[in-house]
């Protein structure tokens, strides 16, 4: 599993109100993302906004970043959106009362020691 954190800034045209009614017009088109397990939309008062995604993997991520998503950001905020991606160990759910570990350790190489 896969999580990128998507951020942008906002034009000073978009307040609270104006990008929270956009991001619940487009919610529901997220639900057809090949490999997207869960969006959050997000904002801050510092003019920010963006998404925190869970992803199947980082192929559906990157696949999805780089079609016309990614247009329409730069069409409606000015500037390309900044992304970071990282693997998932573990998630703690407290609704479902749960713990799952993704993660599995690596088996790394001894390293070869020449005499």
């Amino acid at each position: 599993m896969i999580t990128a954190i998507v951020r942008y800034h906002l034009p000073p045209s978009i307040d609270y109100n104006a990008c929270l009614a956009h991001f619940e017009k487009i919610a529901p088109g997220f639900q057809t993302a090949k490999g997207l397990i869960s969006k959050h939309f997000i904002w801050s008062e510092r003019g920010v906004a963006g998404g925190v995604y869970q992803w199947e993997t980082i192929e559906d991520a990157k696949a999805f970043y780089g079609g016309p998503w990614l247009k329409g950001i730069v069409e409606r905020y000015g500037e390309e959106p900044k992304i970071e991606f990282f693997t998932v160990f573990c998630i703690t759910d407290n609704e479902k009362e749960s713990v799952r570990v993704l993660g599995k350790p690596k088996h790394l190489e001894p390293e070869i020691l020449s005499a």
